[in-house]
This record gives C-alpha cells, structure tokens and sequence, in this order.
C-alpha cells in the first residue's frame, strides 16, 4: 500500500493535510490580537508529524509536534521554535477531536481540537506565556 491509503486508515488519519485561517491570541497582559495561521498534519500509521505557525503584526509562534496514538490515549513531544522551548503532549481523543496538555518546566497550555470535514478550531488554554487563543481553520 502507498502511503496515502496507510494515512486514511490510521487515527489521525481526519486531520491530513494543510489547513488555514484565522483567530484571536489573548497576551499576558489580558489584550487580544488577531492572528492567521497555517497547520499542517502529516499522520503516518498510528504517529502524526503536526505544525501550527500563526503570527500577527506583534506576536507569532510556531509550534510542531510528533505524537503516536495508542487506544484513546495520545502522547508525544512539542517544540516552539520562535521561543527555543520544548516539552511533552498528551491527551486523549479520537476522529479529529482532541484533549491535549502541552507541558514544560513552569508551562502548561489545554489544547482542544475539533475536527468536521473540513473545518477545524483549535483553542488553547495556558496558564503563562500568553494566556489562549482561538483559531478557527478550513481547509
């Protein structure tokens, strides 16, 4: 089999592909700023390769992730290359919707992904750093 019927069948297999759009990061300081953003899911079996880059005129990240699916559990490493820090991911989920905790020394951020054919919104939860954002993605 090519590797394309391999990423229909594995459990990421709802998210492949790229994706773009839009939303809100709100800052530290309480204010909001809105913001694009591209993701991309590369599911290859069981593991996913993943990228989410947004930016706005003052404030961009780019986070990417390698996370393997076991069951309803789902667990791997992240990193954010504007910010040079990396940490674990775990969760659970299934068929495109997710729970997630994105952890580090002193940081910890709820990610919630969900997935309908071809729309998809992502919020983001943390407790330092930036304090969220909701991002709403098509693709």
């Amino acid at each position: 089999a090519n590797s394309e019927s391999k990423a229909q069948s594995g459990p990421f297999a709802p998210l492949a592909g790229s994706w773009s759009g839009a939303g809100t990061v709100t800052l530290d300081d309480g204010s909001t700023e809105r913001i694009r953003c591209r993701a991309r899911y590369a599911p290859i079996g069981p593991t996913m390769e993943m990228s989410l880059t947004c930016a706005s005129d003052a404030y961009k990240f780019n986070l990417g992730a390698n996370v393997r699916a076991e069951g309803g559990a789902v667990a791997g490493s992240w990193s954010e290359a504007s910010r040079n820090i990396s940490g674990s991911l775990q969760g659970r989920g299934a068929g495109g919707n997710y729970e997630l905790v994105a952890s580090t020394a002193g940081f910890n951020a709820n990610i919630s992904l969900k997935t309908s054919g071809n729309k998809q919104s992502v919020t983001m939860r943390a407790d330092s750093q930036f304090r969220g954002a909701n991002i709403s993605l098509s693709r």
